[in-house]
C-alpha cells in the first residue's frame, strides 16, 4: 500500500512541521493522541535518530517518548498514546511535543517544539493536523534579547550546573559592560546567588558563564532558577546596576512554554546538559 508520506502530504512551505491527530473518548475519559511524521526536518539532523517527548500539561511529570521509524528529512512514526484525564480537565490541557534530534555521539540537540492548547480542538475526532515546530533558530524570542542556557542536573550529588555560554540581540552598550547573575529560590526565599564577571555589552556578549547551585531533589519541585542580565557602568561607580532582562526557568509553580519544557527536560534526563536559547523579559 502507499506509505503515509504519500496520504498525508504536508501544506506548503519550507516549515519542519509535526503531524498527528488527538480524539478524546468520554466514556473512558482518554485521550488518544496518534504520533504521525515530521515534515522538512533540516538537513543537518537528516541522519540522526529523531526522538519527540510527549506531555500533557499541566499534570504530566514523566514524559512519554517515541523514536522515529525512519530517518530523512519527513521521518515516520506512526506511534498511539493514551493519556487518562477527565472531561472537565481535558479542554484545560494542553498537549506539549517537544522534538529531538539524537546524533551518533549520543548528543541530544532540540529541533523544536508544538504546544497544542486542547480547548476548542476535540469536536473533529482524528483528523490530520499539521502544526509548525517553534524552532529557536528563525527569530529572536525577545526585543530585549536572547541568552543560551545549558541546565543539567546530577541527582546523586543533588547539583543543578547552569551554563550560560553567550546571548544574542542584545542592544549594545556604549561604555559599559555586562554581566550575569543567578539565584536559586525555593518558594519565595532566594537560597543562593552567582555571579558572572563583567564582558563587554556587544550585541553578543559572550559571558561563559558557569556556575552550580546544591539541589536536593526534594526541591526540584518547588524550586526555580532566575538568570538576570545586569549592567555595570566604569564611568559612574556610584550608579547602581540596571537590570537589562530576565528569564526564570523552573516547574509548572514558575514557568510555562519554553522555560517549563527546558526545566522538565532536565528533570527527565539527568546528567545529560539540556541546552536552549531563551528570551529576556522586563524584571518588574
Amino acid at each position: 500500500g502507499p506509505g503515509l508520506s504519500e496520504v498525508v502530504a504536508p501544506p506548503p512551505g519550507m516549515a519542519t512541521r509535526l503531524c498527528f491527530s488527538v480524539e478524546y473518548r468520554h466514556s473512558s475519559e482518554q485521550l488518544a493522541v496518534s504520533l504521525l511524521r515530521l515534515g522538512n526536518l533540516l538537513p543537518p539532523f537528516h541522519a540522526n535518530v529523531t526522538m519527540v517527548q510527549l506531555r500533557l500539561l499541566p499534570d504530566d511529570r514523566r514524559p512519554r517518548q517515541a523514536k522515529a521509524r525512519t530517518t530523512g528529512p519527513d521521518p515516520e512514526f506512526n506511534d498511539s498514546f493514551v493519556f487518562q484525564v477527565s472531561g472537565a480537565q481535558v479542554s484545560r490541557s494542553t498537549l506539549s511535543v517537544c522534538v529531538l534530534s539524537v546524533s551518533h555521539d549520543g548528543k541530544r540537540h532540540a529541533v523544536g517544539q508544538v504546544l497544542f492548547p486542547l480547548q476548542g480542538e476535540l469536536g473533529q475526532a482524528g483528523r490530520v493536523l499539521w502544526r509548525d515546530l517553534d524552532t529557536e533558530k528563525h527569530h529572536h524570542y525577545s526585543e530585549l534579547g536572547d541568552v543560551l542556557v545549558s541546565l543539567s542536573y546530577n541527582p546523586t550529588l543533588q547539583r543543578l550546573s547552569v551554563e550560560v555560554p553567550k546571548a544574542r540581540g542584545m542592544q549594545p552598550l556604549m561604555d559599559a559592560g555586562v554581566w550575569m547573575r543567578a539565584s536559586l529560590q525555593i518558594h519565595t526565599q532566594v537560597i543562593k546567588i552567582k555571579s558572572s564577571g563583567v564582558v563587554k555589552a556587544d550585541g553578543e556578549p559572550a559571558f561563559e558563564f558557569r556556575t552550580s547551585f546544591k539541589l536536593r531533589v526534594e526541591h526540584m519541585d518547588e524550586s526555580c532558577l532566575r538568570l538576570e542580565v545586569w549592567r555595570q557602568t566604569d564611568h559612574l561607580p556610584s550608579e547602581p546596576s540596571v537590570p537589562l532582562g530576565v528569564v526564570v526557568l523552573g516547574p509548572f509553580m514558575y514557568a510555562r512554554g519554553p522555560q517549563l519544557q527546558h526545566w522538565m527536560d532536565m528533570v527527565n534526563t539527568p546528567l545529560q546538559p539540556v541546552k536552549l536559547w531563551h528570551g529576556l523579559c522586563t524584571t518588574n
